[in-house]
């Protein structure tokens, strides 16, 4: 955006970065928008080129070139004398130079003052346009302001009643210091000699035309004002290089009389413009002596109170009834002078007068410093916001160096930033760099304790909302972040508290490698250090929030877990901030490290546990979790209520834990194979196999669930009851038609307490008594593997529908022996509780065939004493097992 002007060649083109372009214009002089290299302050540089003084037609092209060559060395002198007076002039409303009048190559002038926005000429003539232009001039009234940084922004150049009088007193106040203080009369004062700086400030300049008074004896250095050679007006010089008749008092044009009051008439006629349409003088010599002398010769062209003073616009009441009376009159004596017109009724306003103390705020003593910050927070409202950002937020800044006031100043100065429009753009650009200074933060800042400062960076975090509305996301992180971490680390609890509070507004600012990298350290270091049980709670409440819940969630209704759900207050879930490895490994261990066991903290740490429920893993929960729980609720000091929500906590997580396992174990089951298998693989399909129906088969899925079995696992035991028995050759085929056959159906198990416990069976003809088959006698031959001897001990209830049966055509009288269904055709059966091919009804009738070891005891035997090895570990058990190791282990499967 900037370069260096190639066609000029000083110092200031060196040491500054200029625009290539003016951003305004006043007088003779080209004003561009400049920057320090160095130091990087922003500045204006006026700058006069010679060219604009070279012969056009009909102008000086009849003069001989000496002529021509004294008449610009006059305007350059004049122009370079403007120029020194301001440098030697200090006064608040005095244009301050920056850098001191250079001639540049081509003859021309260069110096360099405050940033200026622009001139009170510049801006009547837009408020013309705008209300000549009508709605379309609302966007043209705006300049458009281009940044060193290249930004670009508009500019509102409209101004109110309040602005007008606040710009006037301080005109007054400079024309107070030149005719007091410095001994001059200005003596050209009109709106293009009036600038408006970045603050809104009124400043004086255009002193090309000053000297002193004649009626006072001092010793100036400039040289009197030589009123014949001024008051001419030359035809072949520019307008804007000579004296404007239309703001001249009559002083020097009727009267050839230099005094102070001059200016003072000079200001009326600038009110007069102010409130005119169009914003211009009443007096319209242009440009000539003798049109002058004849508008004051006449009384209607004469502005006067009966006249309005020739306005067409409304003035004031108390302007028109008492200031400018005093100031547009014939009379120098009758006029206000710069110290009176301050005093006048005008300027008798809360707001006015606000303005004016902040102006001498650094004269006041320090309890008049802290009435008026006090007082300042009240009447914020009623100021217009072009004064609030121009004037007020500026000058509230500039003194936030000030450590006493250090708390008032930041709360009037958030104050204001709630107002205005701009502050987006204001906060980063002369906020946050104020914040920076007053808050330093790095391993070169001071970290001695300071009251003032605690409370004003208490003021900072009870405003977080509005810094984080109006900062960019980097600039936030950068510059704002800081200050909340300083905060934490603060000694004092309540900074520490109100630095935990700013979380839930911050978040949005950061993303999820800052807030878990710099955000959440400092908050579980701050909760596993403090001894206060408020800060506990505060953290408690920022790591709810980092784990997806809200700052203001109270009760969360239970889920779907609990199966009541509150339709009156839906509670969506909240997607966590942190992810789940910082939750489970970070944030729990600290949770579990809580030694207090005050309410407050232990329901604030349910907020937690609750939002943790949703996102851990089911066994971290059960392991890890759930134990924390149970020992958080059991709390002497919790009440009735405060216990149920701990209960119903843990009730939900338990049913999602369960939910979870049995999820997985199904998932675990279905993907295995179904088919019926036996120790060494699968068993062959054949017209003779068996094939459960969709009931049993369901069951039997059921079964293995329940207990803890996969079909896998029962098929590869070594040492099965039931395979013990199986023989080695599968049974003959019977010759007996296929409707004859029986089919077995057994799935019995055995419970560890010592009875049968018959979960599938089919009986096609249950019509006998378990007492009708003779005892099984032992034989030498053996066709199987021998099993294990069973219990003799006959159950005290058998249970027909799991006991092995006999055809109707086959069925043995109570009396007949030797005569039932083979065992060794029950050790056909595999665990899957089918048999893997039909068993031949002749041979499973002829006990000789199949036959188990001679029992220990000659008492009656049973096989159904002792525990079935299928209900431990899922290996043969010995036959001494008891009923309780039986028990221990089935409660350990399901």
């Amino acid at each position: 955006m900037f370069s260096s002007l190639k066609s000029l060649n000083s110092n200031i083109t060196t040491n500054y970065q200029v625009s290539p372009h003016p951003t305004l214009v006043s007088g003779p002089w080209k004003i561009h928008d400049g920057k320090k290299k160095s130091t990087g302050t922003t500045a204006s540089i006026f700058i006069f080129d010679k060219k604009v003084l070279e012969p056009r037609s009909g102008g000086l092209s009849g003069r001989s070139g000496a002529s021509i060559k004294r008449l610009q060395e006059e305007v350059v002198e004049r122009l370079k004398r403007e120029a020194g007076n301001l440098a030697r002039l200090r006064h608040p409303s005095v244009l301050q130079v920056l850098e001191p009048v250079e001639e540049t190559r081509n003859g021309g002038l260069m110096f360099a003052t405050e940033k200026v926005t622009t001139s009170l000429g510049g801006l009547l003539q837009e408020k013309d346009t705008q209300e000549n232009s009508g709605s379309v001039g609302s966007r043209t009234s705006r300049y458009m302001v281009e940044e060193p940084d290249g930004s670009r922004w508009r500019r509102d150049l409209d101004i109110d009643e309040l602005e007008v009088q606040k710009g006037l007193l301080q005109v007054a106040k400079g024309l107070e210091f030149l005719h007091e203080s410095a001994g001059l009369v200005h003596g050209n004062l009109n709106p293009e000699a009036i600038f408006i700086n970045a603050k809104s400030d009124w400043k004086i300049s255009g002193l090309g035309f000053a000297g002193p008074s004649d009626s006072v004896e001092t010793r100036s250095s400039l040289p009197p004002l030589a009123l014949s050679e001024v008051l001419h007006q030359d035809p072949r010089l520019p307008p804007s290089v000579q004296l404007n008749l239309d703001y001249t008092s009559p002083d020097f044009a009727l009267d050839s009389n230099v005094n102070p009051s001059a200016d003072l008439f000079s200001l009326g006629l600038i009110i007069i413009a102010l409130y005119n349409s169009p914003h211009a003088s009443p007096l319209k010599s242009h440009g000539s002596l003798e049109s002058y002398k004849r508008l004051l010769g006449a009384p209607s062209s004469t502005p006067s109170q009966g006249n309005s003073f020739l306005c067409s616009g409304t003035i004031p009441k108390d302007v028109l009834a008492h200031v400018l009376p005093r100031l547009i009159t014939r009379r120098a004596a009758q006029r206000l002078t710069a110290r009176e017109f301050q005093q006048s009724q005008y300027f008798d306003n809360i707001l006015v007068s606000t303005i004016r103390f902040l102006e001498s705020l650094p004269a006041k003593n320090p309890n008049e410093k802290s009435q008026f910050m006090r007082g300042l927070q009240r009447v914020i409202p009623e100021f217009p916001v072009s004064v609030l950002e121009r004037k007020l937020l500026g000058a509230l800044l500039d003194e936030l160096k000030d450590r006493e006031l250090l708390p008032l100043l930041l709360q009037n100065v958030f104050a204001i930033l709630r107002r205005i429009p701009n502050a987006r753009r204001i906060l980063p650009e002369k906020v946050i760099p104020q914040l920076k200074e007053v808050f330093p933060v790095g391993k070169g800042a001071s970290q001695e304790r300071d009251s003032k400062k605690d409370a004003g960076l208490m003021v900072v975090l009870e405003n977080m909302n509005i810094i984080a509305g109006n900062c960019p996301g980097k600039d936030f992180k950068d510059d704002i972040l800081p200050l909340i971490r300083l905060g934490m680390d603060s000694p004092t609890h309540t900074v520490v508290d109100a630095a935990i509070k700013c979380l839930p507004v911050i978040l949005p600012a950061l993303d999820f490698s800052t807030v878990k990298n710099e955000v959440f350290p400092p908050i579980a270091s701050t909760f596993s250090r403090t001894n206060s049980l408020a800060i506990k709670v505060r953290c408690l409440e920022a790591f709810a929030v980092l784990c997806g819940g809200s700052a203001d969630d109270g009760e969360i209704v239970g889920d779907d877990l609990s199966g009541i759900v509150e339709k009156s207050k839906p509670q969506p879930a909240k997607s966590s901030i942190l992810d789940k490895y910082t939750m489970q490994e970070k944030l729990v261990p600290s949770l579990k490290a809580i030694k207090t066991k005050e309410p407050s903290v232990m329901m604030a740490a349910l907020s937690v546990f609750r939002q943790i429920g949703r996102v851990a893993d089911a066994d971290f929960l059960a392991m890890e979790v759930l134990p924390v729980l149970w020992s958080f609720s059991l709390g002497p000091l919790l009440d009735l209520r405060q216990f149920g929500e701990f209960m119903s906590l843990i009730k939900n997580v338990s049913s999602k834990i369960e939910r979870e396992q049995m999820k997985k174990l199904q998932e675990l089951s279905s993907g295995e194979s179904t088919g019926f298998q036996n120790g060494t693989g699968t068993a062959p399909k054949s017209s003779s196999s068996f094939v459960p129906s969709e009931t049993e088969s369901t069951r039997d899925n059921f079964e293995r669930l329940v207990l803890g079995r996969g079909m896998a696992a029962l098929n590869n035991q070594e040492n099965d009851l039931w395979g013990g028995l199986v023989s080695d050759t599968p049974a003959p085929q019977a010759s007996t038609p296929r409707t004859a056959s029986a089919a077995f159906s057994w799935s019995s198990t055995i419970g560890s307490t010592g009875r049968q416990s018959s979960l599938t069976a089919r009986s096609i003809t249950p019509d006998f008594k378990l007492n009708s088959f003779p005892s099984l006698e032992p034989t030498a031959k053996r066709t199987s593997s021998p099993a294990p001897a069973f219990s003799t001990l006959q159950p005290s209830t058998p249970n027909p529908w799991s006991m092995p049966f006999t055809p109707n055509h086959q069925h043995q009288s109570p009396g007949t022996s030797g005569t039932g269904p083979s065992l060794a055709s029950l050790g056909s059966i595999n665990a899957s509780g089918t048999s893997p091919a039909r068993t031949n009804l002749q041979t499973a009738t002829n006990y000789s065939a199949f036959s188990i070891p001679p029992p220990p005891s000659t008492q009656t035997s049973s096989a159904f004493a002792q525990p079935s090895p299928l209900l431990g570990n899922g290996a043969s058990q010995p036959q001494q097992g008891t009923p309780k190791q039986g028990l221990d282990k089935y409660q350990s499967l399901i």
